[in-house]
């Protein structure tokens, strides 16, 4: 994040320097569940199976809307199927150099085949199946017994000569996926007669899964591919089959440490033999810091997952409360999270003496809990460089933009900008890093001229499109709310949107944001005091929501253009984006905030001061909201 982007807070406080994030055990994280229950505390219950009623500071505009659009967290969950993990590096790298000898040998008749092994394991021969077919949808896996092989599909050959090889690869994802009620649409097509030979062959090839259906919409028309609804009664199960079913689903509470979530759910799937997709949560947490949170694995027994404790805790994690649940975990699905925390090195801000410091964090602390901070998102939000552009080339670069540090990721990426050759920088992306590896594989293959940037767009999940739009919003909103305090205040003014419903109606996504509830401040109600500043909220840009009616509506209009967004229609057509939009509180308050001041001595030689001031801080945050902007405020600098 930008390091002026935090650079208004809304009191008047001192504050004082210090540092946070020292070592992970300095920045514990832990989910509180829908019940308000920690999920490491032993009386967590199964709070996931019943209807939620927790805080949000995003509220969405039509509930409908939400659930048939991922949540932009969800990009790490779904379709994270790295073969340099499920089938090891030889195999990966044999796979590769096949997929290679394929396309040389396109048009030819003679068959190919590549064999990847034996998979006595039911479970890890579908994930295999589905990891191949997904990085590489021109291929067809078959299994010999227990022996996977691989040769060139027939039907992709015969689909991208009626389409193109990018759109025959997402139709081949999305028929693999058979998400329910999902739709895949074509792009437009003019030609009657090519629009029949696409219906002809989705029907014949895969007719009793799919119906397909044309459609005009702004005089181009297009063809829509449904999967079709299950009409069938379930046949009668035993007694066996029914308590099997009660075992598909198993929660547990993961504590990880110095790990991102994608790395922990890639690595528990390659031990487990299933899909990264077969995990769900409610939501992402810190990298560098010790988390707990609630998960959910799919077609795992706790019998089954508890024997792999050993194999997890070499990797840094920690399992518990396991127990057989009867359906996933949501995005969503949770009040907030409590942090313990810990700030080292504590010191004044200018000329204050250090003997006042006791004076500046109780004023500090008390004005944060009685006033909050500004809601602004943190920057585990978005990476550097996040942006939206039109040139899909510039696009891609933006995406491998490094950031600072000298890792294998950041060497990947500075080595992909500074030479192009997605081949190579593949070879040194980490595992864990899916998305960047997904992206280079469909650059080595396409290209990086601008249709082989588009179809490496394409090869990302819908999900993860998605992610890199939001973070977009998320930067914009964060301007936004720097620019409404800068410019108009510290109260309502006229053209405001504020939140006219109830406060659980602010805070409970599952309520639908009605047009009445946001409304717009007038002129006699900013005289006469109607509304706070914690009622206001701004839009996150979309194609749905309501713009301010003052300075900072305009302000949106500007700010949207200058990245050629003027319509501020969150459409990008060629990458099959859609945003609605959504709403956020201005402020947030940090609950349950409780704090200690300590001094411990320096090793001796290190500076003449003998005691080095700390502070233990504790707090409870709405989810979405961020505890290192909590501490920016309380502080009175931008941490990071």
């Amino acid at each position: 994040m930008e390091r002026n982007t935090l650079s208004c807070f809304i009191s008047d406080h001192e504050g004082f320097h210090g540092t946070i994030k020292n070592s992970p055990q300095d920045f514990v994280v832990i989910e509180i569940d829908i019940n308000g229950q920690l999920v490491n505390s032993p009386n967590v219950q199964e709070g996931h199976t019943k209807r939620p009623s927790q805080p949000s500071q995003a509220i969405k505009r039509d509930d409908k809307l939400k659930q048939s659009k991922p949540d932009d967290t969800e990009v790490l969950n779904q379709d994270c199927f790295d073969l340099n993990v499920i089938l090891g590096p030889v195999v990966n790298k044999e796979l590769e150099h096949f997929t290679n000898k394929v396309r040389v040998r396109a048009g030819e008749q003679e068959k190919v085949e590549l064999s990847l092994g034996t998979y006595p394991d039911k479970h890890q021969r579908a994930v295999v199946h589905r990891a191949v077919r997904y990085n590489f949808p021109f291929l067809q896996t078959v299994t010999n017994q227990s022996e996977i092989r691989v040769r060139e599909d027939p039907d992709f050959k015969e689909l991208a000569s009626l389409a193109s090889e990018g759109e025959a690869e997402e139709f081949f994802r999305f028929i693999d996926a058979k998400v329910p009620g999902s739709a895949f649409t074509f792009l437009p097509d003019d030609s009657k007669e090519h629009r029949t030979s696409v219906h002809h062959f989705v029907s014949r090839r895969f007719g009793k899964l799919v119906e397909t259906k044309s459609f005009t919409d702004q005089q181009k028309t297009f063809i829509t591919v449904r999967l079709r609804e299950r009409n069938k009664q379930p046949k009668k199960r035993t007694i066996a089959e029914c308590q099997e079913e009660v075992t598909l689903y198993t929660t547990f509470t993961l504590r990880k440490e110095n790990l991102e979530t994608l790395e922990a759910i890639s690595y528990m799937a390659a031990v487990l033999g299933v899909l990264p997709s077969d995990f769900t949560y409610a939501g992402i947490k810190d990298k560098r810091a010790i988390t707990y949170q609630a998960m959910v694995v799919k077609k795992i027994s706790p019998e089954r997952l508890l024997d792999k404790v050993s194999e997890f805790e070499r990797k840094g994690m920690q399992i518990s409360h396991v127990r057989p649940v009867s359906e996933p975990l949501k995005l969503g699905r949770l009040q907030g999270n409590h942090f313990d925390l810990v700030i080292r090195d504590l010191k004044p801000h200018g000329k204050t003496q250090l003997a006042e410091l006791q004076h500046l964090v109780k004023e500090a602390v008390e004005n944060v809990k009685n006033r909050g901070f500004v809601n602004y998102y943190g920057p585990q939000r978005f990476g550097s460089g996040s942006c939206v552009q039109a040139d899909q080339e510039a696009s891609v670069k933006l995406f491998f933009t490094p950031e600072d540090g000298n890792d294998l990721q950041n060497k990947a990426k500075r080595h992909f900008l500074l030479t192009g050759n997605a081949k190579e920088s593949l070879a040194l992306m980490p595992a864990y890093k899916a998305r960047e590896r997904l992206m280079l594989r469909a650059l080595h293959r396409y290209g990086s001229g601008q249709e082989g940037c588009i179809r490496g767009w394409l090869s990302l999940p819908h999900s993860m499109r998605v992610f890199y739009l939001h973070s977009y919003c998320s930067r914009v909103w964060n301007e936004a709310a720097k620019y409404r305090l800068q410019t108009l205040g510290f109260k309502p003014v006229q053209g405001d949107l504020v939140w006219a419903g109830s406060e659980k109606g602010l805070k409970d996504t599952t309520e639908e944001l009605n047009t009445p509830q946001v409304h717009v401040v007038t002129s006699v109600q900013e005289k006469d005091d109607v509304f706070s500043l914690d009622q206001i909220i701004l839009p996150m840009p979309g194609n749905s929501v309501k713009y301010p009616e003052n300075l900072l509506g305009q302000w949106y209009q500007d700010r949207l253009a200058q990245d050629g967004l003027g319509s501020s229609r969150f459409r990008v057509t060629s990458l099959k984006l859609n945003v609605p939009g959504c709403y956020r509180p201005l402020l947030a308050k940090p609950q349950n905030i409780t704090y200690s001041l300590q001094t411990s001595e320096k090793p001796q030689g290190q500076s003449d001061q003998t005691c080095v001031p700390s502070l233990s801080v504790t707090f409870d945050l709405d989810a979405s909201c961020y505890a290192t902007v909590c501490l920016g405020e309380i502080m009175k600098s931008n941490l990071s």
